[in-house]
């Protein structure tokens, strides 16, 4: 559609409006959160260990801080045999942007256009302990509602809870099924802090634990207590994830492989292997690991940075086998007219059946600065030039933050953070989108590249036994690592129910 420059202005100056009045409306909902709901709070907080810390196995010395996530109220209480597990949660994310400027928009794009969306994600978490050492966990989930621009237009996508293909079946279906045996390498034990991926009250000191079958690999590889969890922290997929951490999936997130984790005193180091998908960011997984399967190797050490506080460092690195294509030959056959299917743009998947590689590289970082304030990091790398398949479009990123627990002002089970990431694509890639290119996620159909650049903060304040309410705001520059585009302001609102 054509547009004069009269109505251009008057578009922007209700753009403008409505970001203004979005924005305040956020901030009123966070002071609410902080001043008014604690007058209404009618259940108090049950006491955390040390606020919302570094996850790591109780007891090491040095040891870090647990992760408070683990003592959130629920509705309901729980089995009081530690035999059995059954517990569930509702997520529910409201999210809309107003109206921002766009040169010009491609199928692949974030609309211009003012949108909103509203995601849920709702999960029955059950367990048995069949002995001292052996355990079997399984989640049915349903995830439903609509995305943003169905999902599409950003790398760091401002929802980690989408269904990125709105075609897929509402049905409820098994997220996690697997069997954990834990091996005593050491007679002495620790506590262990009970959850749906763990039924067992102690564990060994050292030990080697093994999980086998369906799970997702960032339920054990990338953990970052104060950024990975959209249910009482941050929303953005980059902030919660490595983005460049191109991790075996399906479109729901999940994959089937193993996992063997070796815990020592102060240290861990942990192995996935995993199938991928078919196709990029496809539901079904390819039943063939010795020709597609991806390694994952993860080294942590708990060890805080700071002198005389906890922290904790890991080091990740992983590769995968799949059937992806090569940006570099997609805008060659494109330039040469070589394809055997005519072009009018470069196409990543018109090619034949082959394995090629992609690897990469992770850094995590925790450091507590107080009892209640914990930093973070991230920082990520892959190749580049193989075809982004099962997370996002990122080659490159970097992610800094701070979480805050409410004990600090006599709110316990309240959270509040706030973070900056920062993500990137490599020259290949970035000349495949530039010449008219699609993703998986991304298609601007030109690119005038820059890095994508996000501001996300937010604040969870708990309301009444398992009920949290969550105000959030994002600030997203160059979507889509596209400089002719936004900025774009996005608001959130998050229901969060423990069972």
């Amino acid at each position: 559609m054509d547009w004069t420059v009269g109505e251009v202005g008057k578009r922007n100056r209700k753009s403008i409006r409505w970001t203004a009045r979005t924005l305040l409306a956020v901030l009123w909902l966070m002071a609410t959160a902080t001043c008014i709901i604690p007058a209404y709070a009618q259940q108090p907080d049950a006491p955390l260990p040390n606020g919302d810390t570094p996850a790591a196995s109780a007891g090491d010395p040095p040891s870090p801080p647990t992760d408070a996530n683990a003592d959130t109220e629920a509705m309901f209480p729980h089995f009081k045999d530690s035999r059995f597990w059954l517990s569930g949660q509702a997520n529910f994310i409201f999210q809309a942007h107003p109206g921002f400027h766009a040169d010009y928009s491609g199928k692949n794009s974030l609309s211009p256009h003012y949108d909103k969306a509203t995601s849920r994600v709702m999960t029955l978490y059950t367990g048995v302990r069949l002995n001292h050492s052996t355990e079997f966990l399984v989640d049915i989930e349903e995830a439903g509602g609509a995305a943003l621009s169905t999902g599409l237009g950003l790398a760091g996508n401002t929802d980690l809870d989408i269904v990125r293909n709105p075609l897929l079946s509402k049905a409820p279906y098994l997220g996690r099924g697997m069997i954990h045996k834990v091996f005593a390498l050491s007679k002495d034990k620790i506590e262990n802090q009970r959850s749906f991926l763990s039924l067992f009250d102690e564990l060994p000191r050292r030990r080697l634990e093994i999980r086998f079958g369906k799970f997702s690999l960032p339920d054990f590889l990338d953990v970052n207590s104060v950024g990975s969890d959209t249910h009482f922290q941050f929303d953005n997929w980059s902030v919660d994830n490595n983005g460049a951490f191109d991790y075996a999936a399906d479109t729901r997130g999940y994959t089937v492989g193993v996992v063997a984790d070796y815990e020592d005193r102060n240290w861990g180091f942990r192995f996935a292997e995993g199938l991928m998908p078919k196709v990029a960011n496809g539901i079904d997984l390819v039943w063939r690991p010795w020709q597609v399967h991806a390694e994952n190797f993860e080294y942590e050490l708990r060890h805080g940075i700071v002198p005389k506080k906890s922290g904790v460092v890991r080091l990740l690195a992983y590769t995968n086998y799949a059937n992806m294509g090569i940006y570099r030959d997609a805008v060659t056959q494109f330039i040469d007219h070589s394809s055997p299917e005519p072009e009018t743009v470069p196409e990543i998947t018109n090619h034949p059946w082959h394995i090629t590689r992609k690897y990469g590289f992770g850094v995590n970082l925790e450091q507590n600065l107080t009892r209640n304030v914990t930093a973070f990091a991230r920082w990520g790398w892959d190749n580049g030039k193989t075809e982004s398949f099962a997370y996002t479009e990122i080659d490159s990123t970097f992610a800094e933050g701070v979480g805050v627990n409410g004990a600090k002002w006599h709110r316990k089970q309240d959270r509040a953070g706030i973070a900056f990431v920062s993500n990137g694509i490599k020259k290949d890639h970035q000349v495949y989108l530039a010449d008219g290119g699609d993703g998986f996620l991304l298609g601007d159909g030109r690119l005038n590249y820059g890095r994508e650049n996000i501001v996300e903060s937010y604040y969870t304040a708990h309301f009444w036994r398992g009920i949290y309410i969550a105000p959030g705001l994002q600030y997203v520059v160059d979507p889509g690592y596209n400089r002719d585009r936004g900025p774009v302001v996005v608001p959130s609102l998050r229901a969060h129910v423990e069972f």
